[in-house]
């Protein structure tokens, strides 16, 4: 492994306050600067019996426990019908805090960041101490902010709910103890890591391995974050042998050996729960040499990206992964959980490092960019993180900005301190640059400094310019060429043209580099759909490396002429230049596609957006310029854009010509052209030059299709028929009244509709004979299918989707009694379209949205609380009342 490479300190890369990524780096500097130490150490000091000092905790899963739980030891529990537990993760928060810290400091090179690290460690530390003396605990290393009885109740299989992942928190502490020492120095931090380390190692090692492969199976209980990383990066930190040992005691079998034979096992799985752990079978390939686990974490990779990864990098739907080869299939109210990617990126990272396998840095790029960077919102906060849990992607999706105290507010603030950490690596024989984010590195082994700039993701070149005397030797600097450049790029060596680099791999240029010395990497940009794995009509639009959201408040999907657009190479024409679009990306903040605006995946704004929109051409086009032709579709959806595409890009002229006679040839005789209809395709096929949407003078298409008279004699093709919607549907995109539609059959040549049967079909029932309008009933989504036939039995069909949802969705209050005061959860269930909100009201409130539980303190008087749901189709459900007794009322 002597030529793996390498990360820089993370203070000798910044990057420069200009670039899209500075704006989040620096309102996370911001919180790492405001939030006091003491709320982060309350939770700990309320379970060790210590002075607060008056500091109330994060808040959400990160709050104090029940007032009846105590700091119990491994034993202590009285179960679960005689103490009401609370915040079973508590403490977490604050091991993201540190790390977040500690990578601020160390970025920053701040004193007073330093000195924060060192207030928290101190703080854990005493903390710790308390709870030793008590003598409770089954080893005086541990450290926690609740009781150590939930270690003890997995160790039983207890299912979540009971307990919460115990390990998981420990692994955040830890990690952030370790993170402490390794990048600021802070010496208290690995002995407080070190005696957590040996208490871990005692709670497992009396644990028969069959029981730890059933605890680390069970459904998030088990959840054990990274703890085999930590346990063997605190093993090489700490020079200690055993805790190798104890990383090995998370190794989960079933996974190593899955993933390793590449037996695709992860349908269903909990993907945050799992994704940490390929991270440290990683570090323990680098400390055993066991290659299994390297090939584990590579086959599991290959499972995951890019067939169950969404447009930005995202992965899982509610957390759990979905089939393989599926993402549009797998769209549902909750894709793409953030630590998921924060996660997906640290193992990216690692797998390149051994393999150089330019496709990590791809993925790297894309996701860092669009989710991570997009997961921030562009607001200041002095008490959140103001960050994704999940990123959703289905239609009229809105971020879920926040969380304070969840698994991804703690991933979260890390994140955005940390960009630099991947821009460059070093190799033995040189220097990586992954991706053009602007940035500077201090590259002290070769005695240079390096200036990336390029304006990522607004621009079209990237270039590396070195400072400083140098040491004479040669090195060989290698950029990543992205994929997604259009085009022929071009390298240039001070100013000298060098060969042209292959897309998608690392450009490569060794010399003795010196003072004044600049590469250059220009890589044209185009915008361009790119289809999902499973549907080749649901597409994500980028430009460059920006995933572009279509804004929209509208819930259903979104439709454009996508194919109608296409040139030869596969990318979209707009009559402008990929320039221009990146000008007015970086000018309006958006650009505009059929009068629909985009905006970037990373802008980190509030409004309701499209990842994802429906390629869907209604005439048939070429370069953007219409025919007046429909495009028609078959009775399974495609049509002959469609079917035109689907091969994807032309290599020349002559091969889309050939695709397109072929293609018309055999859609006309399925009676969806008509004669004349076909020969104005033709026509305007042959007068698209492939690149612009400027017809061609010289235009003309001369094949043997347009003298077919098989094709061109009246009545020798099928009849077409239309589905016709009479009714306007919701602002949503779902129709919220029954919607009536219309068939109208027709002669494709002629247009007269004499002597047609029509027939119609709903969901796959049996076909019924069409007389007039016909309602479509019932929820859901519906597939409308329409068939005509002409008196020689000639038969044509099409098909269409509804999207109908004309009831609220229902709602309930669930109330639990804390004393002097009662805890509201609002839930709400809609099959249909699937709930959007629920609001409520009471004495000193307005009526707004509200998604956590909160809590009334019982009055003298009653409260009346109103709450309502509305669902994603724009249907809002009558209010509800609650009525909360007041004192004079109880009995």
């Amino acid at each position: 492994m002597t030529d793996l490479l390498q990360p820089f300190p993370l203070g000798a890369a910044r990057i420069d306050d200009a670039s899209v990524f500075a704006r989040a780096r620096t309102e996370l500097l911001h919180l790492a600067r405001a939030y006091p130490v003491d709320r982060l150490l309350a939770v700990f000091r309320r379970n060790a019996g210590l002075d607060t000092r008056g500091a109330l905790p994060p808040g959400n899963w990160e709050d104090f426990g029940h007032p009846n739980e105590d700091a119990w030891g491994e034993r202590d529990y009285p179960g679960r019908e005689h103490a009401q537990t609370a915040n079973l993760v508590r403490g977490h928060y604050a091991g993201h805090f540190l790390s977040m810290l500690a990578l601020s400091a160390a970025g920053e090179d701040d004193p007073t960041l330093r000195a924060k690290v060192d207030d928290l460690v101190a703080g854990l530390g005493e903390v710790q101490a308390a709870l030793a003396a008590t003598g409770r605990y089954s080893h005086p290393g541990f450290l926690a902010a609740y009781g150590e009885w939930q270690f003890s109740r997995l160790e039983d299989f207890a299912p979540y709910g009971e307990i919460w992942a115990p390990y998981y928190t420990c692994h955040k502490l830890m990690a952030g103890l370790l993170d402490a020492y390794e990048l600021v120095g802070n010496r208290q931090a690995l002995g407080l890591a070190v005696s957590m380390g040996h208490w871990v190692h005692g709670r497992l090692a009396r644990l028969e391995p069959e029981r730890r492969q059933r605890m680390w199976s069970l459904y998030i209980a088990g959840e054990f974050g990274g703890m085999n990383e930590t346990m063997a990066r605190l093993s090489a930190a700490a020079d200690e042998p055993r805790f190798l040992e104890t990383a090995r005691f998370f190794d989960q079998d079933h996974l190593l050996d899955a993933g390793a034979s590449r037996t695709d096992v992860l349908t269903d799985m909990h993907a945050n729960q799992h994704l940490p752990q390929l991270i440290g079978y990683v570090d323990e390939y680098e400390l055993t040499g066991e290659r299994r686990y390297l090939d584990a974490a590579l086959g599991i990779w290959d499972q995951i990206v890019p067939g169950r990864t969404y447009a930005h990098g995202g992965t899982g739907e509610s957390e759990l992964w979905g089939p393989p080869g599926t993402v549009a299939g797998d769209v549902g109210h909750r894709n793409a959980e953030t630590c998921a990617s924060y996660n997906l990126l640290k193992l990216a990272r690692r797998l390149f490092a051994h393999t150089r396998d330019a496709r990590y840095m791809a993925y790297y790029e894309r996701t860092v960019l669009n989710h991570i960077l997009g997961s921030r919102r562009a607001a200041r906060s002095d008490v959140s993180p103001e960050v994704t849990y999940m990123f959703p992607v289905h239609p009229g999706a809105l971020r879920e900005y926040d969380n304070v105290g969840t698994c991804c507010g703690g991933t979260g603030l890390e994140n955005h301190v940390k960009y630099q950490d991947t821009v460059f690596l070093a190799a033995p024989d040189g220097l990586y640059a992954n991706f053009a984010a602007d940035a500077d590195l201090d590259w002290s082994e070769a005695g240079l400094r390096v200036s990336q700039r390029s304006g990522f993701p607004l621009g079209e070149s990237v270039s590396l310019r070195f400072t400083g005397s140098g040491d004479g030797t040669e090195r060989t600097v290698r950029l990543r060429v992205p994929a997604w450049a259009a085009g022929v790029p071009e390298l240039r060596l001070n100013g000298d043209a060098l060969d042209a680099p292959t897309v998608g791999e690392y450009a490569a240029v060794t010399r003795a580099w010196r003072d004044g010395d600049e590469l250059t990497l220009t890589t044209p940009v185009s915008l361009r759909a790119e289809a999902a794995v499973d549907d080749p009509r649901q597409c994500a639009l980028f430009l460059g490396a920006t995933l572009l959201l279509a804004q929209s408040e509208a819930t259903t999907g979104l439709a454009f002429g996508l194919n109608g657009r296409r040139a030869f190479d596969g990318s979209l024409i707009t009559g402008r230049t990929g320039a221009q679009l990146l000008a007015e990306l970086g000018r309006d903040g958006a650009i505009r596609i059929e009068g629909t605006s985009f905006e970037p995946c990373w802008s980190g704004e509030d409004g309701r957006y499209h990842m994802y929109v429906r390629s869907a051409d209604a005439e048939i086009a070429f370069g953007g310029n219409g025919t007046g032709v429909p495009n028609r579709q078959r009775a399974d959806g495609s049509t002959f854009l469609d079917e035109l595409w689907a091969p994807g890009a032309f290599t020349d002229r002559t091969a889309f010509l050939a695709r397109v006679a072929d293609t018309a040839r055999r859609v006309r005789a399925e009676g969806l052209l008509g004669r004349d209809e076909l020969t104005a395709v033709l026509a305007a096929a042959a007068a698209f030059d492939g690149a612009t949407g400027t017809p061609r003078a010289d235009g003309r298409l001369d094949v043997p299709v347009l003298n077919d008279p098989a094709l061109n004699d009246a009545g020798k093709v099928p009849p077409a028929v239309a589905i016709e919607v009479l009714d306007e549907p919701a602002p949503s995109g779902w129709y919220t009244t029954a919607p009536r539609i219309r068939l109208r059959g027709f002669d494709i040549d002629s247009g007269t509709s004499d002597e047609l049967e029509l027939e119609l079909r709903l969901d796959g029932a049996d076909w019924t004979p069409y007389t007039g309008p016909v309602a479509v009933t019932g929820e859901g989504v519906h597939r409308v299918e329409a068939r005509v036939r002409d008196r020689e039995g000639r038969t044509g069909a099409v098909s269409r989707e509804l999207s109908v949802d004309t009831e609220p969705p229902v709602s309930e209050a669930v109330v639990k009694d804390l004393g002097a005061s009662v805890e509201i959860t609002l839930r709400a269930d809609d099959a249909v379209s699937g709930v959007e909100r629920i609001q409520w009201e009471g004495p000193g409130t307005f009526w707004g949205t509200f998604q956590e539980a909160f809590v009334r303190a019982i009055d003298d008087e009653p409260q009346v609380i109103e709450y309502a749901a509305t669902d994603r189709a724009g249907n809002e459900e009558p209010r509800r009342r609650l009525v909360i007794p007041g004192r004079r009322e109880s009995p």
